[in-house]
């Protein structure tokens, strides 16, 4: 880990660390009339969310069983990319069941619900449905079991490691409250369940499957989403400008000539080559891009052979990319390229240079200024001023939520960050020096069960800050849970 980046972490465990009273306080239940005469004293000019706060709180708290059944079933029963069908069907079956206009199977397995109620704005919110590669060892009672064959005949542990069965929850619980609530607000709610962010295709293969076109789907004036993190329940994190990385996955194959491992002056070993090539990549980072530059190559896979005795024919890197500066992004793949030519000549590689693929990617996901800002401000007068973390550092991981506009690069969007982690954990985490619980994808991620009714709110009140009727021509005070 550089300087940089323990400071920066250190940094924002502090910032959690201080906030963590608050943060605790807002995860955890408070007397309906309290938070209601709370809310109301800094109501004004605040913004949907603070109005709306106690009657969203009231569905949510009403539905929380059920959201809680419909996350952990997803998350016993995890999908890998673009083979989400069962967690599809579960959202195709929900939105027709709340009067959605429900659109399956684009982009493969993606759904996409429509409310229209009235004239007014066109927000779009997406959760992404994928699961990962990964063995769970949580040992929770609903933990993932389940194992599927890949293409190659090779069994791999799959499980929900990154959230997104929390994603999905957040939204069904989102769209029966904005049903329930259809009198406060005008304009047209879309909500879409993306497959395969995992991959980085997913968004993109919406759109090229007709999302805006043969599919009908309206243009958004706003596009929202939510993603879970290893904060405490009840603080989000959302911010302007940059917040997540550019990335590029990428297939290395180099060629060499297979042999007996009692011969390898005979051979062109590929799997020497590949080795090389891993540790060159590393200099490309370190010597190449200026160090102010945020750069990282991984190489996440290294694949050759089967026998103890045979030198194979080929060897197979699969390696990943992040970056912000587009010409960091050139640099690299330059990088790359130039190692792989150079490792090739050394060892007398037959053929052509080392073949790059190109299996997808992502360019920074940039929140919009006036957008952030605005949700930031009526969150903070709904869940407390101290829960809304606003200085986070930019994340290095990478998504493709915002693809999913595909040209209109017009619209703002914004992607907020959900604390999911038990705060008494986040607790201990913080005083055993290690900066958060267990990060997304690590085997032992734990969503808390609290943070299924936490994201719901927050992403109702989202919809319906950019949504609301004027306070004059809002219902008053009835919903379904009156």
């Amino acid at each position: 880990m550089s300087g940089n980046i323990a400071i920066r972490s250190v940094l924002t465990a502090a910032l959690f660390t201080v906030a963590l009273p608050a943060l605790a306080q807002t995860a955890a239940p408070q007397n309906p009339a309290v938070a209601r005469e709370a809310q109301a004293a800094s109501r004004k000019d605040q913004g949907a969310a603070a109005d709306f706060n106690s009657r969203v709180t009231r569905l949510v708290e009403d539905d929380a069983a059920r959201l809680t059944g419909i996350f952990k079933d997803i998350h016993q029963h995890p999908e890998l990319g673009f083979q989400e069908k069962r967690t599809a069907a579960i959202v195709a079956r929900e939105l027709k069941a709340l009067g959605f206009e429900v659109k399956e199977g684009i982009g493969q397995t993606g759904i996409v619900g429509i409310l229209k109620n009235g004239p007014g704005p066109v927000v779009m919110y997406r959760a992404d449905m994928d699961a990962n590669a990964v063995k769970e060892e949580t040992g929770l009672p609903y933990a993932s079991k389940v194992t599927v064959k890949r293409d190659d005949g090779s069994e791999v542990p799959v499980a929900h490691m990154c959230g997104h069965d929390a994603h999905v929850a957040w939204m069904l619980g989102m769209a029966k409250n904005m049903v329930a609530m259809k009198a406060d607000w005008s304009g047209t709610l879309v909500l879409v369940a993306q497959p395969a962010e995992e991959l980085i295709t997913g968004a993109k293969a919406m759109v090229a499957d007709g999302l805006y076109g043969r599919r009908g789907v309206p243009k958004p004036d706003f596009l929202i989403g939510l993603h879970t993190a290893p904060i405490p329940v009840g603080s989000i994190a959302n911010a302007p400008g940059p917040r997540m990385a550019g990335t590029d996955q990428l297939d290395v194959l180099f060629r060499g000539v297979g042999g007996h491992g009692s011969t390898p002056q005979m051979a062109r070993d590929p799997v020497v080559m590949a080795s090389m090539a891993v540790l060159g990549y590393q200099t490309v980072v370190s010597r190449m891009i200026d160090p102010q530059e945020m750069a990282v190559i991984t190489v996440g896979s290294v694949q050759a052979g089967a026998d103890n005795n045979v030198i194979p024919a080929t060897a197979l890197l699969k390696a990943n990319l992040r970056w912000y500066n587009p010409d960091v992004r050139e640099q690299l793949l330059k990088g790359i390229r130039a190692v792989n030519a150079g490792v090739a000549a050394t060892y007398a590689a037959p053929g052509a240079d080392p073949t790059i693929t190109m299996k997808g990617g992502a360019t920074p996901l940039v929140n919009d200024s006036k957008l952030s800002e605005r949700l930031a401000t009526s969150l903070k007068a709904a869940i407390g001023e101290k829960a809304v973390i606003t200085n986070l550092p930019r994340a290095n991981g990478s998504e493709d939520f915002h693809h999913l506009l595909g040209d209109f690069t017009d619209v703002p969007l914004n992607y907020t960050f959900v604390g999911v982690a038990d705060p008494g954990v986040f607790i201990r985490a913080v005083k055993e020096g290690k900066k958060f619980p267990y990060m997304n994808h690590n085997p032992n991620f734990i969503v808390d069960l609290k943070a299924i009714p936490f994201g719901t709110r927050v992403a109702t009140l989202s919809a319906l800050e950019l949504l609301a009727k004027p306070a004059g021509k809002q219902a008053a005070g009835k919903t379904g849970a009156d």
